[in-house]
């Protein structure tokens, strides 16, 4: 019988356990603040930096010099 009791009181401690905390709760809030300054689409972002990258390919292959 005494097994049995034990089984339970396991059962019951699991069952008062707290739900973990969301590690990323505060990122939602973090985003939602509108700080002012340059708003850019992140296409651009990206096209300009391949554009970048493409420049310095270039220059280091010479073909801006001689």
């Amino acid at each position: 019988m005494s097994s049995k009791a034990k089984k339970g009181s396991k059962k019951e401690k699991s069952s008062e356990r707290k739900p973990a905390t969301m590690p990323a709760a505060g990122l939602l809030t973090f985003y939602e603040e509108d700080i002012g300054g340059i708003k850019i689409r992140p296409e651009i972002v990206v096209v300009g930096t391949f554009l970048f990258v493409m420049l310095v390919i270039l220059a280091h292959a010479g073909v801006f010099g001689p």
